[in-house]
């Protein structure tokens, strides 16, 4: 295939095209990211910014504030394109994440540029996060707007020449009828850096190190928040103590609101938590949000790792921690079950029930010799389907793919009819 100029869109990079986006670039390829904020330059990949749009109106409909800030932020996306184009800079394919609505213009301003977009989750009022749990409040009202969110979605899909998800699970949450478009690539872990440690060591705040071997029990969040367990997790901690007073407990995550809401009455959901829940602080350790490689070594030291969810996108970190060698005990909930076979490569537990979750992590803390071939099996199975090795070359035939079917169809020769500026 001749070289490419690719085009990736999404409001943060790199996001999930950390791995992707440069390997295009190492097989020749010439690659562009648009953003509105760069996290982190990756190698041989020319970021532009795009700036942020107005804020939504007021006056808005609650219904639909979310999608009026995609439709700004597709306004967004498509000026930053013109600007571009007006420099010589067209794109042979654009590849985006659709989530905040920069993926839904893109087939207007460039009609005959194929699309590939990241089809992460579609929404629904029933049988996914919302309504999942008994604790947050559902209604109509709550149905409805959830069912709107998903218009900017729909629209992006459609559009799109494919798609990719990165589970199964995730996949089966779209429209049957888009479905075709999209391929399951996971976004790839790289297993030469996420691989055990031995000699890892993690210092807690108090000033002692642990290591692996200690009795250790580990759980992390990009934020701790009910989304991602932190209720049950923190309310199997006195049993846990009540058996194992000897067993420190190490939480990473920042106090920040990825999915849900924040808790009333109290600035974050650790402050909630440790109003509810009676345990020794001496033994509980709230680590903040650490860097990617201390991050690692806590996986590393871990003897029994807590990842739950409700139904929603699966984290990175639970595949981490497998590939870590960190026996992971996590959530009976469709994510998960994708990627842990219970008593097979780690152990599944009832999201809700608090008792069997400290149960199995003091089980695991308790017999590790017991649990060895699970960890190995865990390790196994992201070398095999979750790995960078696995996903780059699927992107890259996927790229291929998408290309031969545009040359196929469309006659030769780029479109120069330009676009107006949108309002």
């Amino acid at each position: 295939m001749a070289p490419l100029d690719i085009l990736f869109i999404h409001q943060n990079m790199p996001a999930q095209f950390k791995h992707v986006a440069p390997m295009l670039a190492r097989d020749g390829h010439r690659v562009h990211y648009l953003t509105k904020a760069c996290r982190q330059k990756l190698p041989g990949v020319t970021e532009a910014i795009y700036p942020a749009p107005r804020t939504v109106s007021k006056e808005t409909h609650n219904y639909l504030r979310r999608f009026e800030d995609c439709v700004l932020h597709g306004q967004a996306v498509v000026r930053a394109l013109i600007a571009m184009g007006k420099k010589g800079y067209r794109p042979d394919l654009i590849i985006a994440h659709p989530g905040w609505g920069e993926a839904l213009f893109l087939k207007d301003v460039m009609p005959d540029v194929p699309l590939i977009t990241f089809a992460e989750l579609s929404y629904k009022s029933h049988g996914l996060d919302v309504g999942f749990d008994p604790e947050e409040p559902f209604d109509l009202d709550t149905a409805c707007r959830t069912r709107a969110r998903n218009a900017h979605l729909l629209m992006s899909l459609e559009a799109a020449d494919a798609a990719v998800s990165p589970t199964h699970w995730q996949k089966a949450s779209h429209s049957e009828a888009l479905q075709h478009k999209i391929e399951v690539i996971f976004d790839g872990i790289d297993v030469d850096v996420v691989r055990p440690r031995p000699d890892a060591a993690v210092t807690l705040p108090d000033g002692r190190v642990v290591r692996r071997g200690d009795p250790v029990i580990t759980y992390v969040a990009r934020n701790l928040e009910p989304y991602r367990g932190f209720r049950p997790f923190m309310r199997a901690i006195p049993e846990i103590q009540r058996q194992r007073p000897d067993a420190d407990i190490i939480i990473v995550g920042g106090d920040e609101v990825s999915y849900g809401k924040a808790p009333k009455g109290f600035p974050h959901w650790r402050a909630a938590m440790e109003a509810e829940v009676a345990f020794d602080p001496a033994r509980v350790h709230f680590m903040g949000r650490l860097p990617y490689d201390r991050y690692l070594d806590v996986l590393a030291v871990s003897g029994a790792h807590a990842y739950l969810t409700y139904p929603f996108v699966l984290s990175w970190s639970c595949l981490e921690a497998m590939a870590m060698g960190a026996l992971v005990i996590g959530s009976d909930t469709g994510p998960v079950r994708e990627v842990i076979r219970d008593g097979e490569n780690g152990l599944l537990t009832d999201f809700f029930d608090v008792t069997s979750l400290a149960d199995k992590l003091l089980t695991a803390l308790d017999h590790p010799q017991r649990f060895a071939p699970l960890r190995a099996a865990a390790i196994d199975l992201v070398r095999r389907a979750y790995s960078i090795e696995t996903a780059l070359p699927a992107w890259r035939a996927l790229v291929e793919r998408v290309m031969t079917r545009r040359h196929a169809t469309q006659a030769p020769g780029r479109a120069t009819k330009p676009v107006a500026e949108p309002a």
